[in-house]
């Protein structure tokens, strides 16, 4: 079976930056599955929430909403620290997402790149190291080779995508951004069914005209990535379909 994962460091990522790919492939037949290393605390639109303990347990069930509208197979928050994934051991965070890896075992996995996305959020670019670190790593059994004693084995994902645009936001800091490789046409549907999987975030409600105008209306039924690295090696060519090449095991 076709398989994606992908990575993020916030709820609320997964419908923003990912939300049309993940519609579009799970109504392909494939199955997707999305890990988030933060509860989002360090937010400052807070909803009803009154301490970080209140605040995770609402954005935790925001993003499941958010993954049940996008027919997520699989979701789950991790408990890194929101705002300081740049302090968080990187062969822990990674070690996480090798497991995952090893046991959901897709062939393509989307994140962020280390430009931390169209935001420039650090938190972003982290949760795009870790995974790039993972997507290298989970199919050598001389990493966590610990991890080959609970029941799984290596996995070697075929194919690598960053979040990009071809555009900057102005109101933020400047960032060089990974060069657009794939342009995925979502569709008008799928557009808004993404926009009503971010609204399900409702403690972050404060940002949705923001995020409309910042993405709904300069990106429009297109998302864009960039083709980061693959498992055999190829020459470099532009992509409308993220699953160009991939081959069933």
């Amino acid at each position: 079976m076709r398989k994606l994962l992908c990575v993020t460091a916030h709820p609320d990522d997964e419908a923003g930056a990912f939300g049309g790919a993940l519609l579009l492939y799970q109504e392909r037949g494939v199955e997707t599955s999305v890990i988030c290393l933060t509860a989002g605390t360090a937010a400052r639109n807070r909803g009803t929430a009154r301490t970080n303990a209140e605040l995770a347990a609402l954005r935790r069930a925001e993003f499941a909403a958010s993954c049940k509208l996008l027919h997520v197979t699989h979701g789950e928050v991790l408990d890194y620290p929101d705002g300081r994934l740049d302090r968080v051991n990187l062969y822990e965070a990674a070690g996480e997402l090798v497991l995952r890896i090893r046991r959901i075992r897709p062939q393509v996995l989307l994140t962020f790149g280390p430009d931390g996305g169209m935001t420039g959020h650090i938190d972003h670019a982290m949760a795009g190291i870790f995974a790039t670190t993972a997507f290298e790593w989970a199919g050598r059994p001389d990493r966590y080779p610990d991890q080959l004693q609970q029941g799984v084995t290596p996995h070697r994902a075929q194919k690598l995508y960053y979040h990009t645009a071809d555009f900057l936001l102005p109101d933020r800091q400047s960032i060089s951004p990974p060069t657009v490789t794939a342009r995925i046409e979502i569709g008008r549907e799928r557009s808004e069914k993404k926009q009503q999987a971010f609204q399900q975030h409702a403690t972050q409600a404060p940002l949705f005209e923001r995020v409309r105008q910042n993405l709904g209306d300069r990106l429009g039924t297109v998302e864009m990535y960039h083709l980061a690295a693959t498992r055999d090696p190829r020459d470099a060519n532009y992509e409308t379909d993220l699953f160009e090449g991939v081959t069933e095991e």
